[in-house]
């Protein structure tokens, strides 16, 4: 491996690193370097854009460093305020726990367990004092708080801004110093607290982390971040199959982001997959070679090699899977709007999704492409309904 392919590697994805030349500095030292990527209990499952700084992680334990995943078991609780326009719901601390548990099993698909070092910021500070606590709080001005772009905010514009939202920024900055980390990871909208983290341990003695932030992924829509929520993500507990088909449904253009972001397959042969599409070849088959690593990854081979034949079964030859399952609806009075159907059906995620869908020609019903928003559908069946090129759902309407 040539000196600068480290570097090169590191830097792949990276939105922004700070400071570029504390890393390569570090780097010379020839020392394993403690890098520090945390993540709040916050919900049971993980998806494809959490895997960003997962797979960034990943690379730096290959290069030989310390790979720290921290789970906030205890910032979780008081809840991220991160691009909030309102107080958080604190979780309760069984839901963290729980929430937590099934973190632990989904990682290790993509870090080393035996090289992983898996800490709980719950057990350094359970042990804080309320004067150990007051003196973290005299470290930060109210002033530095408000220069955050969503505090700001809340404050011209008279929201409430809980006191213990301050503290989520001290703890996470404080973990850094627990762990005397080298290196933290975070998505672009935590580059506030990543820099808390840096001007922390100045205070309490150690050289300041650098900060690596990473690009907020984008979900299948290409526009918004990946969120359940909006309906628009890949998770990683999802079956193989499901995931594969939801890769092969993003954009010939998203594909080379998401590659970049989450392939482990070399920049340069990507490069050549991309030079090959603008001359002329198919995207198709570089995104089922994506597809497939992705499903390789979370499932093994076996089940990449039965996402493929089963996506070309059912997408490619145009046939509906036999074990699709028949659900029955009873039919309103008045008969069953197209909007509210879909959404009955666990197809879109509200009934302005289904309008969009509707709008954009992605809604079929036993193979119709339906353009009227407002079609009402009476009892009968069963009906094949269709979303996109992924979503089916058979279902008969009772009277």
């Amino acid at each position: 491996m040539f000196a600068n392919e480290p570097l090169a590697l590191i830097r792949r994805g990276a939105q922004e690193i700070l400071r570029e030349e504390d890393l390569e500095r570090r780097l010379a030292e020839g020392r394993p370097l403690r890098v520090k990527a945390g993540f709040d209990p916050t919900a049971p499952d993980l998806h494809l854009g959490h895997t960003v700084l997962l797979n960034k992680l990943k690379q730096f334990q290959e290069l030989g460093h310390e790979a720290i995943f921290l789970i906030g078991d205890f910032t979780g609780m008081i809840g991220d305020p991160t691009g909030k326009s309102a107080t958080r719901k604190p979780l309760t601390r069984d839901q963290v726990i729980e929430n937590a548990k099934t973190y632990e099993q989904q990682i290790f698909k993509i870090l080393n367990p035996e090289k992983t070092l898996v800490m709980f910021n719950s057990s350094w500070m359970n042990a804080m004092s309320p004067v150990d606590l007051i003196e973290l709080a005299a470290k930060h001005t109210v002033a530095r708080m408000l220069e955050r772009e969503d505090f700001s905010a809340r404050y011209k514009t008279g929201q409430p801004i809980a006191i213990h939202e301050f503290l989520y920024p001290l703890i996470q900055g404080y973990d850094s110093v627990a762990l005397r980390a080298d290196v933290e990871l975070g998505g672009t909208d935590q580059k506030f607290n990543l820099l808390v983290g840096r001007q922390l341990q100045e205070s309490y003695g150690q050289k300041p982390q650098v900060v690596m932030t990473m690009p907020i992924l984008e979900g299948l829509d290409g526009v918004q971040k990946m969120s359940k929520s909006l309906g628009n993500y890949i998770g990683i507990a999802e079956p193989g199959d499901e995931m594969f088909g939801k890769i092969m449904s993003i954009s010939d253009q998203l594909m080379w982001r998401y590659m970049e972001l989450l392939s482990f397959t070399p920049m340069v042969e990507i490069e050549e997959w991309k030079r090959a599409c603008q001359e002329g070849a198919n995207p198709r088959d570089y995104k089922v070679r994506f597809g497939q690593e992705i499903v390789q990854r979370f499932h093994g081979a076996a089940a990449a090699r039965a996402a493929v034949t089963h996506f070309d079964a059912r997408f490619k030859r145009g046939l509906i899977p036999e074990d699709l399952e028949e659900r029955t609806l009873p039919v309103p009075r008045g008969g069953y709007p197209i909007a509210n159907l879909l959404k009955d059906l666990g197809l879109t995620a509200s009934t302005s999704e289904s309008y969009r869908m509707i709008q954009q020609g992605g809604v079929k019903v036993d193979g119709e492409k339906i353009s009227d928003q407002k079609r009402l559908f009476d009892a009968g069946g069963p009906h094949v309904v269709q979303v996109g090129k992924l979503k089916l759902a058979k279902v008969r309407l009772a009277p």
